[in-house]
């Protein structure tokens, strides 16, 4: 209950497309969903651009553009639709910020990669990382709490943890240290960046989600309360 007006407080709620859209407050939740995901590609550019190591998926990103002839951008949506074809096997349901997340974000990462350039002073590159961890966590709060469906990152954790029973937090550790090692292997960015953004990733989201978390009309009958978190496109 909340302190200061007694009803009881948003739920984050997992939820198939169509109850996404028959939940209500589309007029906000997806005007939010698209703010949240193209803050997420600007997260994602500001890091690169700072160039003191990435997330993990994108040490993965950044080392596949390495071999293949692609934008870090387009690396990003290839890679969401390939993560996508893992839920298949998982019976994750996608929805409409799925979609979304799978292409707005490599795309505002690329816009912001060609408007950005990279600085050279040491303490501007170190803003540009700590400024895009920020606003990584500001922006997954934004996307999530529009309840409008995982990214195809967060959909193959939870696939993963629900199917094999293990917990989302060693679930999302043993995917994370695969695909920096795999994006290691293929000469990704590693550095100090990508250990704050480790470390840093869950508490910020766990602050911006509560503030942007729509209430939403669930049916009867439904209770698919998720914990609060995230992180991960």
């Amino acid at each position: 209950m909340t302190a200061s007006t007694g009803a009881p407080a948003p739920a984050l709620v997992d939820l198939g497309p169509l109850a996404q859209l028959r939940a209500g407050r589309l007029g906000r939740r997806l005007p939010q969903l698209v703010v949240g995901l193209v803050l997420y590609g600007v997260s994602l550019a500001l890091m690169v651009r700072g160039a003191i190591g990435l997330a993990p998926w994108d040490v993965l990103h950044s080392g596949l553009i390495r071999h293949v002839p692609i934008t870090l951008g387009q690396a990003v949506v290839l890679m969401s639709f390939v993560v996508l074809l893992l839920w298949i096997p998982l019976r994750e349901q996608p929805g409409i910020g799925t979609i979304a997340n799978a292409l707005l974000v490599g795309f505002s990462a690329d816009a912001t990669l060609a408007l950005l350039d990279a600085p050279d002073v040491l303490a501007a590159r170190v803003a540009l990382m700590v400024g895009g961890v920020v606003l990584c966590g500001l922006a997954s709060g934004l996307y999530i709490g529009a309840q409008l469906g995982r990214g195809p990152r967060d959909g193959l954790m939870t696939g993963l943890a629900r199917r094999t029973g293990l917990s989302i937090r060693l679930v999302r550790t043993a995917l994370e240290v695969v695909v920096v090692l795999v994006g290691l292997t293929l000469g990704g960015v590693l550095g100090l960046g990508t250990v704050v953004y480790a470390l840093a990733i869950g508490p910020l989201t766990q602050v911006f989600l509560p503030l942007f978390l729509v209430p939403i009309k669930v049916d009867n009958g439904v209770d698919t309360t998720a914990p609060v978190g995230g992180g991960s496109s």
